[in-house]
């Protein structure tokens, strides 16, 4: 694309910044120049990152817009710095959200999907997919997200697919997946197992009933939260260093109800400290208590189907709901005096599906499995032998904890929506894999079961670059330069894609570094939830204050993998900043700012001019290194700061005088190169106003194809910086005696600088008297204050009225010295101070240094009062 003359350095900006008239605009001209495609065949280095998927069914939330806002942010710059910068964008299926989108939609006119049939409930969905699914994409256009939109990705394309069959057959030929019967995460509602990410596990309130087991004979009492589950029970366990139970260890006890005989069993993973130190072991429906029966023979008792009804008990609770059978099933122990106590209510945590809610049954069943072992040693390896960095390093010892204790991973689904399992088994037992391109021999049939939708996406980082083919893509983008994802997912999806990766790219690890950020909490800390109504739309802050603020205000709070606090005002402050910058923008323009020819030599410019290149350098110096090292909180805060202070608030105020002048040349070019600079420092975070203002200044293209911003610490002038600092102490010196004299900041008034020569500021005293508002006129000078070697006395007459101000500060001065005494006559009390708090007591004292030095000031300033 040429240049774009719109933006032009000749057209005037508007006098208000307004986000949503410059926002879709740029993005068009963004996406219609091509600046977000990457060339596989381009020689530049590499950068890459793959978008961690959103769900098909989702939108952007709070936690979406601060991942996307630190990726676009890595990416920006390395486009900047030369570098062939890959974002590649893409949705997941999101196989149970999605199939309850559709089902939901088929209950409203009273159908289910097995009416339609599998084919057609399919069908079903990707036509739901196609015209409702995906609207985060235009969402993330909202963000400013600048990503390759060529090659989106979704996890159920033909390609990515293809992918998906590939790694199952391998990972079955090298004996990683099998097939075998384990307690899983079972929905009763969604009628399928369920991945641990999917669990929510929230504080429900239900009873603890302590339950006699046994006759005179044997008895023995357990505990327990699921008096249901007593009906499957094949076994009680006890510690075997529990001293009251060590004579019952090997006997059997009678199990109520059901009238059969379980054995007492010894275990390690008993706490005896826990309830009643003995606890039953329903190995059919409980994950601990499978891990128990497997190791002592332990028989395994189905007593539920797969909606959570009792079935197969032999008892009249068969047929009930779980929740109505716990009820009835301790209604008739207490009938027969076998409740011991009863705790309720007892708030426990307890797993939820985070579909729909619904209480999580842990379950006996049949499932496909990974074999995780020698995949996560080599996850952990990649770590260890520095292959792979985590960012911050802290949350190493978390990634380590979970590779290096991972359990076999269950990868089947009870769904009809994703990738079917691609095993076929024949009219006689046989089972085989088929592999992309392969079919299965007549007379085969296909498990009916799914993969988890983790498990496409754990190839997402070589999947999308076109694996299991060996593409100009894979070679030039892979290894991924960094994952940027939340730490709360770090072993639900980082973990598995580097075992995936590991796996499937002969030991090339997915990602060079995994870049960790937090949650995002309200303004007071607390995790956002719907419940709690604490929850933000950042698409109404976007509409509200611009997408740049809300950046800008997510990134300045980007610390790593610490999470953030984000409040409204926070953002509102951030939009402001934003108008600060557009304001210095125009004032820039209206006062002939350029960024045509050679700046001056540092020798030839004032000091007001070096000082700001002087600063400039240093911050763009420490800004690049600290968004390397991923440390964006800090770079956003010195960017900022360098922005509002030292260039708007200082610069720009100094510099007036000189631009008022007959000969601003160098200063014109000095204001032009340092706006250039900060514009192409700050585009990252915010890159629409920087696109605008930048291309309104310079005239040229786009920011997106311009250089990062270069320091030249060799440059460096200290005198500058000391005589500006010097400039700096006398302005906020002369600004405080103004505001202590009660003279508005507006009034100008007479004033005479002395000693100004003794510290090399002759020359700035246009500068300072302009920013001061303080005029140069022969006049009764009657009150001064000194800062240093330099005195500046003024001429109050008419500036304020004496008589009111004198009363002001009398009444001031009476009220700090009835406070003082209040003080001190509590101090000097010796019964007071006997017996008050310590806090109390420092918080007087506190007060008694503060009131006396009111009581200095305001004195001081009555005797400066004219008479």
């Amino acid at each position: 694309m040429s240049g774009n003359k719109d933006s032009g350095s000749n057209k005037e900006l508007a006098a208000t910044f307004t986000p949503a008239e410059i926002e879709n605009r740029l993005y068009k001209k963004w996406e219609y120049a091509g600046y977000f495609k990457a060339d596989s065949k381009s020689k530049k280095p590499p950068f890459t990152i793959v978008i961690p998927p959103p769900n098909v069914t989702g939108s952007l939330h709070i936690g979406h817009a601060l991942d996307h806002t630190i990726q676009d942010l890595l990416t920006r710059m390395k486009r900047m710095k030369g570098f062939e910068a890959l974002w590649l964008p893409g949705m997941d299926h999101a196989g149970i959200a999605t199939q309850n989108v559709v089902e939901k939609q088929l209950a409203a006119v009273g159908k289910t999907r097995h009416d339609l049939g599998r084919e057609a409930f399919i069908e079903k969905v990707w036509q739901w997919k196609e015209e409702s699914g995906g609207a985060i994409l235009d969402q993330m256009r909202r963000l400013g997200d600048s990503v390759d939109w060529d090659r989106e990705a979704f996890t159920m394309d033909a390609n990515l697919s293809k992918a998906v069959l590939t790694i199952f057959k391998r990972l079955y030929e090298k004996e990683l997946i099998y097939r075998a019967e384990r307690i899983i995460n079972w929905c009763p509602r969604c009628l399928t197992a369920i991945s641990d990410i999917e669990v929510d596990h929230k504080d429900d309130s239900g009873e603890f009933v302590s339950i006699k087991y046994g006759d005179d004979d044997v008895n023995i009492t357990i505990a327990t939260t699921r008096a249901e589950t007593m009906l499957g029970d094949g076994a009680v366990a006890v510690n075997p260093n529990d001293e009251r139970y060590k004579h019952l260890v090997g006997k059997k006890v009678l199990l109520p109800l059901v009238d059969r005989m379980i054995p007492i069993i010894a275990d390690e993973l008993v706490d005896p400290d826990f309830g009643t130190g003995a606890v039953k072991v329903t190995a059919a429906h409980d994950a601990n208590d499978f891990e128990m029966g497997m190791r002592h023979g332990v028989e395994l008792v189905i007593i539920m189907n797969e909606h959570g009804v009792m079935e197969g008990t032999g008892t009249k609770f068969d047929g009930m709901d779980r929740f109505d059978a716990r009820k009835a099933v301790v209604e008739e122990l207490r009938t027969l005096g076998r409740v011991v106590s009863e705790k309720r209510p007892y708030v426990h945590a307890v797993g939820h599906c985070q579909r729909c809610d619904t209480t999580i049954e842990p379950r006996l069943s049949k499932q496909w499995f990974v074999k995780v072992a020698p995949l996560a040693k080599a996850a952990a390896d990649a770590v260890r032998d520095g292959r792979v960095k985590i960012e911050p390093e802290e949350m190493s010892p978390r990634y380590f904890e979970w590779v290096d204790n991972m359990h076999d991973w269950c990868i089947s689904r009870q769904l009809w929506w994703g990738h079917r399992i691609p095993v076929f088994y024949g009219p006689n037992g046989e089972v085989i894999v088929c592999g992309p391109d392969e079919n299965p021999p007549a007379g085969y049939t296909q498990d009916p079961d799914v993969l988890d939708t983790w498990f496409s996406s754990a190839l997402w980082p070589f999947s999308t670059l076109g694996w299991p083919a060996d593409t100009d893509d894979l070679k030039k983008f892979y290894p991924t330069s960094v994952l940027v994802t939340g730490y709360d997912i770090l072993f639900f999806w980082v973990a598995r894609m580097m075992m995936m990766g590991l796996f499937a790219m002969d030991g090339k690890q997915p990602f060079n570094v995994i870049a960790l950020h937090g949650l995002v909490r309200d303004q007071f800390g607390k995790k956002m939830s719907k419940s709690r109504g604490n929850t933000v739309d950042p698409i109404e802050f976007m509409d509200k204050y611009g997408s740049d603020a809300l950046r800008f205000t997510l990134a300045r709070g980007a610390n790593p993998g610490t999470d953030q606090a984000l409040a409204e005002d926070w953002i509102a402050g951030s939009r402001n900043f934003a108008t600060k910058l557009w304001n210095a923008t125009r004032f820039a323009k209206l006062n002939g700012a350029t960024v045509e020819g050679e700046l001056a030599k540092r020798s030839d410019l004032n000091a007001i001019d070096n000082w700001i290149l002087t600063r400039l350098d240093q911050v763009i110096t420490s800004a690049d290194e600290l968004f390397e090292k991923f440390e964006f909180a800090k770079a956003c805060e010195l960017i900022y700061h360098f922005t509002w202070d030292d260039l708007c608030d200082w610069y720009l105020e100094l510099s007036k005088a000189t631009f008022a002048g007959n000969d601003a040349t160098k200063s014109q070019r000095v204001l032009g190169e340092v706006l250039d600079q900060v514009l192409r420092l700050m585009h990252p975070v915010m890159p629409f106003i920087t696109e605008e203002l930048w291309c309104n200044l310079t005239g040229k293209e786009s920011l997106m194809i311009t250089d990062w911003p270069k320091s030249d610490l060799s440059s460096q002038d200290q005198g500058s910086v000391e005589l500006v600092n010097m400039m700096q102490e006398i302005v906020t010196e002369v600004r405080r005696f103004r505001n202590d004299q009660g003279i508005k900041s507006t009034a100008k008034i007479s004033a005479k600088f002395t000693g100004l020569d003794k510290v090399g500021l002759s020359s700035y005293e246009p500068s300072l008297r302009h920013i001061l508002k303080c005029e140069d006129k022969s006049a009764n000078f009657t009150a001064k204050t000194q800062i240093g070697q330099v005195i500046v006395e003024f001429d109050l007459t008419g500036a304020i009225d004496l008589v009111a101000e004198r009363s002001r500060l009398t009444k001031d001065l009476e009220a700090a010295k009835k406070d003082r005494d209040t003080a001190k006559v509590k101090l000097d009390n010796e019964g007071f101070m006997a017996k008050a708090p310590m806090d109390v007591v420092s918080e007087i004292r506190l007060r008694l240094t503060q009131t006396s030095e009111d009581i200095e000031r305001l004195t001081a300033l009555l005797e400066k009062l004219p008479k």
